[in-house]
């Protein structure tokens, strides 16, 4: 920051801090789509939380597919290992956690 730009008080340097990380975190929120919080803190942000399940649920179900394509793309050798099993164990938990989202998101709604 230049010098003739610089607050000369500490709640002018204070202000202009929040304003920044106000301004920071507004883009942030923009560039991952989300729609802005409330202004009132005690408000509930459900619209900003429904838009978040669904990112999560769109992530879990695209890594729940990757992971599916990867086993089938296996050998049968490699499927019937310990390994497959260990992976099947993951997917499914991650299949569970999808499900869980699911849930979640019919509750809000």
């Amino acid at each position: 920051m230049p010098q003739s730009e610089m607050p000369n008080s500490n709640a002018k340097r204070q202000a202009a801090f929040r304003r920044r990380r106000r301004q920071a975190l507004a883009a942030l929120q923009a560039a991952k789509g989300l729609p802005p919080l409330p202004a009132i803190a005690t408000i509930p942000g459900w619209p900003r939380w429904r838009q978040l399940l669904a990112q999560m649920e769109q992530a879990a179900r695209d890594m729940h597919e990757q992971m599916q394509s990867y086993h089938d793309e296996r050998t049968d050798e490699w499927q019937e290992s310990d390994k497959a099993e260990d992976f099947s164990e993951k997917m499914n938990a991650i299949e569970a956690l999808l499900d869980h989202v699911v849930e979640c998101r019919e509750l809000i709604q």
